[in-house]
């Protein structure tokens, strides 16, 4: 029984690193460069309760897509604690950027202190 724990546990990290972490030549396969673009508009991320009890502190990097009108068209998590990425995730998505000729892709950083 024991063991079968063990494998469980095992398997949902693995799922879990798989889910956070695809290769960015995967993004970059679309045509989208790699530049940095001002943000014009920006929202802060919630701070989770959980996170905030269990005293989760960290940076979160996502690698977020950029519509040529600077809307946010995909935000994929780099690196991270978990309890902190989904925040992020959703405070990036409603970012807007400066316009710019064509779809760029860039790294952004959030901090959680």
């Amino acid at each position: 029984m024991r063991s079968f724990r063990r494998f469980i546990g095992q398997a949902l990290l693995a799922a879990l690193i798989t889910t956070f972490v695809v290769p960015p030549q995967v993004m970059r396969a679309q045509g989208a460069t790699e530049t940095k673009r001002a943000v014009k508009t920006k929202v802060t991320p919630t701070y989770s309760e959980l996170a905030r009890r269990m005293n989760v502190h960290g940076k979160v990097r996502l690698e977020v897509t950029v519509a040529p009108d600077g809307t946010v068209k995909n935000v994929h998590a780099v690196g991270g604690h978990p309890l902190l990425v989904s925040a992020s995730q959703d405070a990036v998505r409603n970012w807007k950027f400066e316009p710019a000729p064509k779809e760029t892709i860039q790294i952004v950083e959030i901090n959680f202190d």
